[in-house]
């Protein structure tokens, strides 16, 4: 039976040809890039996802094949046969791969029409994300968007190489489990054949794989979707895909040892960029003190200072009040700024705002002395230990948080990160890696009255922190570390508790009951009294990696159908309401939303 192509089979792909192909015979096959009519001869740049090879309709050459060519559109689909010319003098393209030859088309077949297109397809186009998002089929055939699929499908082999080499075991984990609601807000699936009971969509395969360890699986990856429902950034989405691992009898350095091979054999396989390893390390303490963030960008400098000591004896009381509280006064010299303008550092007391911080002193120092409302305030010790101690000189422009450490420490922080932004202190092209470790085991929820655990409640604390746990848990530090990539955290793991009384120890440090724990986690504790081997691992942001290798600034545009902010596909216009048969036979029931102007 004859199809649409006859007997036409692709030959070449729309990059493939060059000078040393002229004269031989090809069948090309894509999409119409554009369409030139110059005197009678139509030009046509055909487009697949590997390039674009000029085709060009002489009616000299085939009138018949000519005349069916007027017919051809922007995003036609077409299939050529025809001969490989060198391209006429002064004709030559030289940023096309192809850009020395064209084809002489012998042959069409117009595979299919196609609609003009709501925006060019091509990478410079001003077109609102949205509507890229709403035309996704469109969206993924510009090269940029393409290069980035492919950045990621190489990513995923290099990674599935190193690790199959390394003797890790692909071993799937169930997506219908049980909910564990420690973390963000699960995804619930209601069961049909248990009515009133739901499955949850895993956030990670946390347990599962700390149970393969347990099953003497000692080296087990997955690149796998994980979800979560919780509120979303340009870096996070509710399905998200991670690259699991997890190890048996192993310490914090073999893990990060082997996640840092992997991570250098996937830049030099798909970037061709080797890396430098082992990679920087830095504890939680040193990195929130010197950065004020637990996932700094170490491309730039600019560290901030803490002078709550100082200030706690000063004579500026507002300051001096904060440390008696227990704050602290960090401060930040943006040097060479003196020079911003009110209007600007109003803009950078807002942007601290978001970030809690009830404001933003500031100090200009001038030649002749120092420019700020509180300037007043400091004696002249103290005007002198601060300029040593801030490395203040004319020109710069020192801005000041005095609050509670956490407020205190992300507004400076984030306030940092902006001004790297904002004065160009950021080599755009470096990878700067660094291994944050020594975590906090615990934080306080101050809402819910009780401890939190900071990376999640299967952590072990560091030994020499055990009697904490009960005794002064917000000092206890745990054996968890991420790996942070130019202010991006990538990847976080941690070596698990291997023992069932200290995992007990750690819930009950939860503000857990026995009872409650046994009923969330009593598989996890048996399981342990089984004999658990000493085991670590590593969950990566895969959406996020590839994101930073392709110079992306959100994981939209490395992902092939993303969901927006609000958690929906404009594509698709999910989600969407179901059925009443479909609800009837879940046995559930909608709760019926009425809008203010019902009422």
């Amino acid at each position: 039976m004859a199809d649409l192509l006859g007997e036409m089979r692709r030959s070449h792909h729309c990059c493939e040809l060059s000078a040393q192909d002229v004269g031989r015979e090809v069948v090309l096959m894509g999409w119409v890039q554009r369409r030139r009519d110059h005197g009678g001869v139509i030009f046509v740049d055909l487009r697949d996802r590997r390039g674009i090879t000029q085709v060009v309709f002489n009616p000299e050459l085939n009138a018949e094949v000519h005349a069916k060519a007027h017919a051809i559109r922007s995003e036609y689909v077409l299939a050529v046969r025809g001969k490989v010319e060198p391209r006429p003098e002064g004709m030559v393209n030289p940023n096309l791969v192809t850009g020395d030859i064209e084809v002489l088309v012998s042959e069409l077949r117009i595979l299919n029409d196609a609609q003009t297109p709501v925006f060019m397809i091509e990478d410079q186009i001003d077109v609102s994300e949205s509507i890229r998002l709403q035309q996704r089929h469109l969206d993924l055939r510009r090269p940029r968007q393409q290069r980035n699929i492919i950045t990621r499908h190489r990513a995923a082999a290099a990674i599935r190489s190193y690790l199959n080499a390394n003797d890790f075991l692909d071993i799937e984990t169930p997506f219908l489990t049980r909910s564990t609601p420690e973390g963000a807000r699960d995804y619930l699936v209601p069961s049909r054949v248990n009515p009133g009971q739901f499955y949850a969509l895993p956030q990670s395969p946390q347990l599962f794989k700390q149970l393969l360890m347990i099953s003497g699986y000692d080296r087990y990856y997955q690149i796998v979707r994980c979800f979560r429902d919780e509120d979303l950034r340009a870096d996070r989405q509710p399905e998200f895909t991670q690259i699991d691992m997890e190890m048996s009898f192993v310490g914090e350095a073999d893990v990060m040892a082997t996640a840092e091979g992997m991570v250098a054999h996937t830049f030099q396989e798909v970037l061709g960029k080797p890396l430098d390893t082992p990679f920087r390390r830095m504890t939680y303490a040193e990195a929130v003190d010197r950065y004020g963030l637990d996932k700094p960008d170490t491309r730039f400098d600019l560290e901030l200072k803490d002078l709550s000591e100082m200030m706690a004896t000063s004579n500026f009381k507002v300051f001096a009040s904060v440390v008696a509280k227990g704050g602290i006064v960090k401060a930040l010299n943006a040097k060479g700024c003196s020079s911003f303008s009110r209007g600007e550092i109003d803009q950078l007391t807002d942007f601290v705002a978001v970030y809690k911080a009830k404001g933003l002193a500031w100090i200009k120092v001038k030649a002749d002395g120092w420019q700020s409302p509180i300037a007043k305030f400091f004696s002249d010790a103290e005007k002198a230990a601060m300029t040593e101690r801030l490395d203040m000189a004319p020109g710069d422009l020192v801005f000041f948080v005095a609050d509670q450490a956490k407020v205190a420490n992300e507004a400076l922080g984030h306030l940092r990160n902006h001004l790297g932004q904002k004065l160009g202190l950021i080599d755009e092209s470096a990878f700067h890696f660094l291994w944050v470790t020594h975590f906090p085991m615990f934080e306080y929820n101050p809402d819910e009255k009780r401890y939190e655990a900071l990376h999640h409640p299967f952590t072990a604390p560091l030994e020499a922190d055990y009697d904490l746990i009960e005794s002064d848990p917000t000092v206890a530090r745990s054996r968890a570390y991420d790996l942070v990539l130019n202010g991006f955290e990538i990847g976080g793991g941690s070596i698990r508790i291997h023992d069932m009384d200290l995992q007990r120890r750690v819930f009950s440090a939860l503000g857990m009951a026995p009872d409650v724990y046994e009923e969330k986690f009593g598989f996890l504790l048996a399981a342990l009294e089984s004999g658990a081997p000493p085991h670590g691992g590593i969950a990566f942001g895969f959406d996020r990696l590839v994101m930073l290798m392709c110079g992306e600034s959100s994981i939209r545009d490395v992902i092939a159908f993303p969901k927006t902010q609000r958690a929906s596909c404009l594509l698709t216009n999910a989600p969407s309401t179901a059925a009443k048969s479909q609800l009837d036979e879940l046995n559930l029931r909608v709760k019926a939303t009425v809008s203010a102007e019902a009422d």
